[in-house]
């Protein structure tokens, strides 16, 4: 036992701070100072990265459809042959403030196809036998599954896309709708 002791010891002092060298405290510091050197520029690159990301979305959505409809063209092609067109855009994000109503209307006006209802139970190791009964068996049990409604953010755009296009009134309010339009660009033959 103290064989293994002493190894522990001779081990620790031989790579204690005291008997490191100053070359290697130095390359140690260099180090760090990289890594805190690319960390400061990344985060500038995330934060350019952003701002373009916006800027595109500016042109896209708001500069080139408002000037394509300014000059009465709804798309073009450039000289390389790239196709210039302007899409409708639909979006939606149902507000947490407002996601008992909007079910609400949904099921109110015959759309209650799109919520999703997830009903789930966690069960610990060898309770195996528990989960396999857990639909026929689940009040004896004294279980109290979890249960989540939802409806998928594609799901939504898409019932919204398919509303206006129909003319179907529904107050966009409450599931944050919203109609825009956006400039694609489709790369020509090269």
């Amino acid at each position: 036992m103290s064989s293994i002791l002493s190894l522990m010891e001779d081990d620790a002092s031989s790579n204690s701070v005291e008997t490191v060298s100053g070359e290697g405290l130095k390359s140690v510091a260099e180090i760090a100072t990289r890594i805190r050197e690319t960390e400061e520029e990344i985060e500038k690159i995330d934060t350019y990265l952003k701002e373009k990301k916006k800027e595109l979305l500016k042109l896209t959505d708001e500069d080139m459809p408002s000037m394509l409809t300014e000059l009465g063209v709804s798309s073009f092609t450039l000289a390389d042959g790239a196709k210039v067109e302007v899409k409708p855009l639909y979006g939606a994000a149902i507000p947490s403030a407002k996601k008992e109503e909007a079910f609400e209307w949904l099921r109110n006006n015959n759309h209650a196809d799109i919520i999703k209802n997830v009903v789930s139970c966690s069960f610990g190791r060898g309770e195996d036998q528990k989960a396999a009964e857990l639909l026929s068996d689940m009040s004896k049990k004294g279980l109290v599954p979890e249960q989540k409604e939802g409806v998928h953010s594609a799901t939504l755009r898409g019932w919204v896309r398919e509303r206006v296009e129909n003319g179907d009134s529904f107050p966009m309010d409450l599931f944050g709708a919203f109609v825009g339009e956006r400039a694609v660009i489709k790369k020509g033959k090269v």
